[in-house]
């Protein structure tokens, strides 16, 4: 058995679990969220804990296991306490200002970037180099995070660009350095 697939799935107080035939909602204080299990893994609800087994060892349905039930658990942990990134904006002039639900970004090209907050996330500026991205879907908190410090990576001369909160950049010697 898989050592993740196995271990069962708490539900919290205060968060609703509904099994209709391959799809899993979960609704919580936060919001709905909803998946659908790939076909031979099945998703079962005992006194109070959700259960995921697999009905044989073929190496794709092992694989799907563990996969399906760490994503169970995500929606659970979304739906009662949500996800955040942070991202940490370095180089001068550099920033970030909020526009309504909305952010622009001053990253050193001849224009502002607007980024448009999708359904579900919500954009917080800390400080003028710091930005969270919050949302109760860990996998769109993570894609927008991505496509946010894909606006200007972080240079590895000077350190310059979006990174994410506590990333260690390589950085290089330049030209003179030997």
């Amino acid at each position: 058995m898989s050592r993740i697939g196995r271990l069962p799935i708490s539900v919290p107080s205060g968060v609703e679990v509904k099994l209709e035939g391959r799809e899993v909602t979960v609704k919580g204080p936060k919001g709905t969220l909803s998946h659908t299990v790939a076909d031979p893994i099945e998703v079962s609800q005992e006194d109070g804990k959700l259960v995921v087994s697999r009905p044989n060892d073929v190496n794709k349905v092992r694989g799907l296991h563990g996969l399906t039930r760490t994503l169970i658990n995500n929606m659970v942990v979304g739906v009662t306490d949500g996800y955040k990134k942070t991202l940490v904006i370095q180089g001068v002039g550099y920033r970030v200002v909020a526009k309504g639900k909305n952010v622009e970004f001053s990253l050193g090209y001849s224009h502002p970037i607007p980024f448009e907050a999708p359904e579900g996330i919500t954009f917080t500026v800390e400080k003028p180099t710091q930005l969270v991205v919050e949302g109760i879907d860990k996998q769109l908190v993570g894609e927008i995070a991505a496509r946010i410090r894909k606006l200007r990576k972080p240079d590895p001369y000077k350190g310059k660009g979006v990174r994410y909160e506590g990333e260690q950049i390589r950085r290089k010697v330049g030209k003179a350095g030997k």
